[in-house]
């Protein structure tokens, strides 16, 4: 009876080793837009290739909309592994490798074909790579755009912006840029600004075309400004613990999956700025105020002086090779 007892008992374990082998991998990828951006269509595209390229072996679950967390806390939450993959802004790196803080810095890139440039160049994959000691592994650099400015008043020039109270991420690059013209910068979360702009406790805010029109902001400003005065692309990142902890085919065919759907994101971004744009005057609920070159000049003029302010943290050299990528 003992014997049987005993052998009973060995076939439960096994069973249990077998169920939890045959468990597939859960992969929480959590971020904090809706899934009709570019980073809602990306991660939603990861999760369909990963899923399809191994079946049975990883689930995905996609978590938008600040669901899961803000993204201020969404690196420790990676850190602490409790989600596996995430999307911040670039701002939020900010902390975990100062030299980040180039993407920050206002009237840097000419346009998205720079970014682009200067991303995928050694300078730029090598950023992508520099928080592996903090136990962050880059997957890849996700477009959103250029941002603008939605205000309640209209704005041509800096003087028409002083005083006034802008929403921004944390960072310290952006504050900067704000005193620079005079606002007054407050850091909040993403998922509060609609309710801090539709209650007028702030002024306004700035983003791509794509986030003003999914979050509906245009619906609560009079006003966008077509300034394309900065950057807001993402960081696609995720755990060193678990990204190294997986299977080498796993991780392989997983990578490959974030690569593709890095570059689907890209192309909707590419496209649906102008969309966006053009869907936000349509609307007719706001008027899109197009500057001139010589008020443009004015802000430029303004917020350059930033770039000098943080020039030791982020290093001239990388700063000079930003600058260059503007450059054919």
């Amino acid at each position: 009876m003992k014997g049987l007892t005993t052998l009973l008992m060995l076939m439960a374990s096994m069973l249990t080793v077998v169920s939890a082998e045959a468990r597939p991998i859960e992969i929480k990828f959590s971020h904090v837009v809706a899934e009709n951006t570019p980073k809602g269509q990306m991660a939603l595209k990861f999760k369909e290739l990963a899923e399809q390229r191994l079946p049975g072996k990883v689930e995905v679950k996609i978590y938008p909309n600040s669901q899961l967390y803000t993204d201020s806390a969404v690196l420790q939450a990676l850190q602490l592994g409790d989600v596996e993959i995430a999307a911040p802004a670039l701002s939020k790196f900010q902390k975990y490798n100062s030299q980040l803080q180039v993407f920050d810095l206002p009237f840097l890139f000419d346009d998205m074909a720079a970014v682009d440039r200067f991303q995928k160049s050694p300078e730029g994959q090598k950023l992508l790579n520099s928080m592996t000691s903090k136990m962050l592994v880059g997957l890849g650099y996700l477009h959103n755009g250029m941002k603008q400015l939605s205000s309640n008043d209209p704005i041509r020039v800096p003087a028409d912006i002083a005083g006034k109270k802008f929403r921004i991420m944390t960072s310290d690059v952006l504050q900067a840029q704000y005193e620079a013209v005079h606002a007054i910068p407050l850091k909040k979360p993403f998922s509060e600004v609609f309710t801090l702009l539709q209650t007028r406790a702030i002024d306004g805010q700035e983003s791509p075309w794509s986030n003003t029109y999914a979050s509906k902001f245009f619906e609560v400003q009079d006003y966008v400004t077509e300034t394309n005065h900065g950057l807001l692309d993402y960081l696609v990142v995720t755990s060193a613990e678990f990204w190294y902890g997986l299977p080498d085919d796993v991780r392989d065919t997983l990578k490959k999956s974030m690569e593709e759907a890095i570059t689907y994101g890209n192309q909707i971004a590419a496209t649906q700025s102008q969309e966006d744009r053009q869907r936000i005057i349509d609307s007719g609920k706001t008027k899109v105020i197009e500057i001139t070159a010589e008020e443009r000049q004015q802000w430029v003029n303004a917020m350059k002086p930033v770039w000098k302010m943080f020039e030791d943290e982020i290093g001239a050299d990388l700063i000079d090779a930003a600058i260059q990528s503007n450059e054919l």
